[in-house]
């Protein structure tokens, strides 16, 4: 009995004991209540009193009023579990929960030293965004200002009428913008950068950081071959203008009535046009190639080499089949008007230019051994077909023009 006494006699000096502790951990955990909901009630109401609504969805974070309200909503929840977080630590550590309370207090203290790095961060973008956004506006209504949609398009493009019918301005994506564009990009990378070092987390700002500064790097070749590319489009243009003027005023455009065929409407192919196009085009590859070493990358270096040293084969056998083309109608023609027959004319000339079409073939290098095959093939075939066709179907034929030819020689024999 005693015994009994005594143990209950203890557990209620320990429960006498604790019962401060345990009225403080109480007192706690209700001032934890309703500091939390003071907290959420005051930041729901004030953010929504100081309209943060209307600027939730004017910055485009929320499409209506309903959703703004609701993300002010979730703004006052998240406020009212951080105070309870807060005090949690507390609270369990008065009732001797050592082991819960000390993981959640290190957390807590993680979280409360990296805010300030995480706020400076924050400050350090929008500072940035706020910046670029201006300096972009402005880049933006300089060259509005001065129309540089306007000078490109008449750089670039020689029909003024598609550039009256449809304004730089109305475009969706005009030059003006573009640059704006990139301004903004390229003050935001190191911004960015800077942001990401202020957080000090290497884990995932070391590998982001690395490229940006990688980008950073790149961005003053990228300006050079853009602007080179830029030079040379537009000196492309003038070089090809100025030969098809001087091509127009030597009167190669008259070539066309060679290249038509007797009896038919004539060609309006403007020769000194096209000459000028593909020279044109040839420069512009020049530039666009060196563009392409002025970034500095393997690969693009690789393929403007291979390019530069295929060009070559590809200017010989444009020229080949022009010079085919070209020769085969005017030999053609010429033999036309000079036989009276149209058909060996267009014999000749589709020789010619089948012939040119597979010397430029053979000449850029495609499937060499195929295409000779192919052109051995054709040609044998050719001839064989002729053969035939003159040997049976053409048989009585070269039977009386042998006749002839008999009959004839022994007429100069008895004339002796």
């Amino acid at each position: 009995m005693n015994d009994f006494s005594n143990s209950v006699s203890t557990g209620f000096n320990s429960f006498m004991g604790f019962l401060p502790t345990l009225l403080g951990a109480i007192a706690l955990l209700v001032v934890a209540w309703v500091l939390a909901v003071l907290v959420r009630k005051a930041a729901q109401k004030g953010l929504k009193a100081a309209g943060f609504g209307r600027l939730l969805t004017k910055w485009g974070l929320t499409n209506s009023d309903e959703q703004a309200n609701s993300t002010i909503d979730s703004i006052g929840k998240v406020l009212y579990y951080l105070v309870w977080l807060i005090f949690l630590p507390g609270i369990l550590g008065m009732l001797g929960l050592n082991a819960i309370s000390t993981p959640i207090t290190n957390m807590l203290n993680s979280v409360l030293t990296f805010l300030p790095k995480l706020f400076a961060a924050a400050v350090i973008l929008a500072i940035g965004i706020f910046v670029g956004r201006f300096v972009k506006n402005l880049v933006y209504n300089l060259l509005i200002t001065v129309n540089i949609d306007k000078w490109i398009s008449k750089m670039t493009s020689s029909d003024a009428a598609t550039q009256e019918a449809a304004p730089s301005q109305n475009q969706k994506m005009t030059i003006a913008k573009v640059l704006a564009n990139v301004v903004y990009i390229i003050i935001l990378v190191p911004v960015i950068t800077v942001a990401l070092e202020t957080l000090q987390i290497r884990s995932i700002a070391e590998p982001i950081i690395m490229v940006l500064n990688q980008v950073l790097a790149a961005i003053p070749n990228i300006i050079v071959a853009v602007i080179l590319i830029g030079v040379g489009v537009i000196l492309a243009k003038f070089v090809g203008d100025l030969i098809t003027g001087l091509l127009q005023g030597t009167g190669i455009n008259k070539l066309n009535r060679y290249l038509t065929t007797p009896g038919k409407v004539s060609s309006s192919m403007d020769l000194a046009n096209v000459i000028g196009q593909v020279i044109q085009a040839v420069l512009i590859v020049f530039f666009v190639v060196e563009a392409l070493n002025v970034l500095n990358l393997e690969v693009l270096n690789t393929i403007g080499q291979a390019v530069i040293a295929y060009l070559p084969l590809v200017i010989s056998a444009l020229l080949i089949l022009g010079i085919g083309i070209i020769g085969g109608t005017i030999l053609g023609n010429f033999i036309s008007q000079t036989t009276g027959s149209r058909m060996s004319g267009n014999i000749v000339k589709y020789i010619l230019i089948v012939m040119s079409v597979f010397m430029g073939l053979d000449q850029l290098k495609f499937a060499t051994s195929i295409v000779n095959f192919a052109f051995l093939l054709i040609l044998g075939g050719l001839s064989v077909a002729f053969a035939i066709s003159f040997g049976i179907g053409g048989r009585e034929f070269a039977k009386r023009q042998l006749e002839r030819l008999e009959t004839k020689m022994e007429k100069e024999e008895k004339t002796k």
